[in-house]
Formats: structure tokens, sequence, C-alpha cells
């Protein structure tokens, strides 16, 4: 997926996966699933996807400050 933000351009495909969690299960309304990304340029951000029910029933992308990866990492141990 890739998102312009801010005239930032944010792509799977051409960033680094750094951490990839799941929540619920396959069919899961409320399941969803969060993946952590670095781009090429260093930025960070959320590729986020999920279950009608989930807080993410649409796929998307959402830019994380540098400052708040750690507490997300921490956050998801």
């Amino acid at each position: 997926m890739k998102k312009i933000i801010c005239k930032k351009e944010y792509d799977t495909e051409t960033a680094t996966l750094i951490k990839k969690c799941t929540y619920g299960y396959f069919g899961d309304p409320a399941g969803y699933e969060e993946s952590l990304y670095q781009t090429p340029g260093g930025l960070y951000f959320l590729h986020v996807c999920g279950g009608e029910a989930s807080p993410y029933p649409a796929e998307d992308i959402l830019r994380l400050a540098k400052t708040k990866v750690k507490d997300w990492m921490a956050a998801h141990e």
C-alpha cells in the first residue's frame, strides 16, 4: 500500500518491516493487524487493517513520530 501524507510518501513495498502484531483470529470482526515500517528516508509508519468492529475497519497508513516508536515497540512486546 502507498499513501502520501504531508507531501511524504509512505509505501509498504519500499519500506522495511520492523515488527508486525496481530490481534484476534482470521475472520474475527474485532481482529486487526499493525505493522511498523521504516522508510528508506528514516520515517516511521504503521500499516493497519482489521475487521469491521476493530479500531482499523479499513486498510490505512498512519505516520508515527520517531519519538513514539520506542513507546509503540514497548507496548507490543
